[in-house]
C-alpha cells in the first residue's frame, strides 16, 4: 500500500451495507497508475445518519469528493448545493465533488459509464434502437444517457407502467424531440437490449424480459457485474446474440469519476 501523508487527498464512498463495494480497489489502482497522491476509503453510513455524515465530511478541507451508492443515490441530491440539470431530472447522483468553498456539487455517472463501457467494447449507440428493462435508479441514468448519446428511439419496459411513463416524461422534459416508447416484456425489433434491473443478481431470479423473442442480430447488455454470466446473458448467447457484460460500466465509471473529481496524473 502507498504511504499516506498529510499531503494525501481524501476520497470516500458512502454505502449501506459497505462490505461488497469494489470501487475503493479500482479507484486506488487508478490513483497508483496515474501517480496521484490520493486515497479512497469506504464510509459506512446508514440512511438515518446520512445527513449528519455528509455535513461533517463537507467540513474536511482535504476531502476532494465522495462516491455514492445504494441506498443513498437519491437522498444525496437533497444534501448537495448544486447538480447538473440532467442529474436533477434523473433524481439521483453517484458522485459528489467538494468545491474549494465547501459547497458540494452532485452528478450522476451511471448512464455515461454504461455508454462509455459499450464504446470501449466497440459498440456505438448512435442511431440505434434501444430496449431497456427497468425504470429504477440505474435505469433512469442509462435512459437519459442513451438519449443524450443519440439512440434513434428508446423503449422502456417496466413491471410498473407508471414508473416507465414517469421516466419517459422526465426525458421528454429535457429532450423534447426524443422518441420514447413504453414497452412490454418483448424486446424484439431493437438493435440494443439492456437489462437495467437487478434481476439476475440472485440465482433463481425471474428473467427481466421474454428471452424467446431475442434475435441473433441483437446486442444484449447487462449492468450486473456479479455473476458475470447472468441467466439473461446465457439465454441470449443460446439465441446467437452478441452479449455485453457489466464490468466495462464500472471500469468506465472509474475514469469518469476521476475526471469529474479533477484527478490529474502526477499530482
Amino acid at each position: 500500500m502507498k504511504e499516506i501523508t498529510g499531503e494525501t487527498r481524501l476520497f470516500g464512498i458512502l454505502a449501506d451495507p459497505i462490505h461488497h463495494v469494489k470501487t475503493p480497489q479500482r479507484m486506488n489502482e487508478h490513483f497508483a497508475r496515474a501517480g496521484y497522491d490520493g486515497v479512497l476509503v469506504p464510509f459506512h453510513a446508514r440512511a438515518d445518519s446520512l445527513a449528519s455524515v455528509v455535513d461533517g465530511l463537507k467540513r474536511l478541507e482535504n476531502l476532494v469528493g465522495l462516491i455514492v451508492t445504494v441506498p443513498h443515490k437519491t437522498a444525496i441530491l437533497g444534501l448537495c448545493d448544486d447538480a447538473s440539470e440532467v442529474t436533477r431530472k434523473i433524481g439521483a447522483a453517484n458522485i459528489v465533488r467538494r468545491e474549494a468553498d465547501g459547497r458540494l456539487t452532485a452528478h450522476m455517472l451511471d448512464g455515461e459509464g454504461f455508454v462509455r463501457g459499450l464504446k470501449s467494447c466497440g459498440h456505438d449507440v448512435k442511431d440505434k434502437t434501444a430496449y431497456m428493462a427497468g425504470a429504477g435508479g440505474a435505469a433512469n441514468a442509462i435512459a437519459f444517457a442513451l438519449v443524450q448519446y443519440g439512440v434513434s428511439s428508446l423503449t422502456i419496459a417496466n413491471r410498473t407502467t407508471a414508473k416507465a411513463e414517469d421516466l419517459k416524461q422526465r426525458i421528454l422534459d429535457l429532450y423534447p424531440q426524443a422518441q420514447i416508447n413504453i414497452g412490454t416484456p418483448d424486446p424484439s425489433g431493437h438493435d440494443i437490449v439492456v437489462n437495467a434491473t437487478s434481476l439476475g443478481l440472485k440465482e433463481g431470479d425471474a428473467l427481466p424480459m421474454d428471452v424467446a423473442a431475442l434475435m441473433p442480430d441483437q446486442l444484449v447488455c447487462e449492468i450486473i457485474m456479479q455473476p458475470k454470466e447472468t441467466a439473461l446473458l446465457l439465454a441470449a448467447q443460446e439465441r446467437g446474440c452478441t452479449v455485453h457484460y457489466g464490468a466495462p460500466m464500472l471500469a468506465s465509471q472509474i475514469e469518469l469519476m476521476a475526471e469529474f473529481l479533477g484527478v490529474v496524473a502526477g499530482q
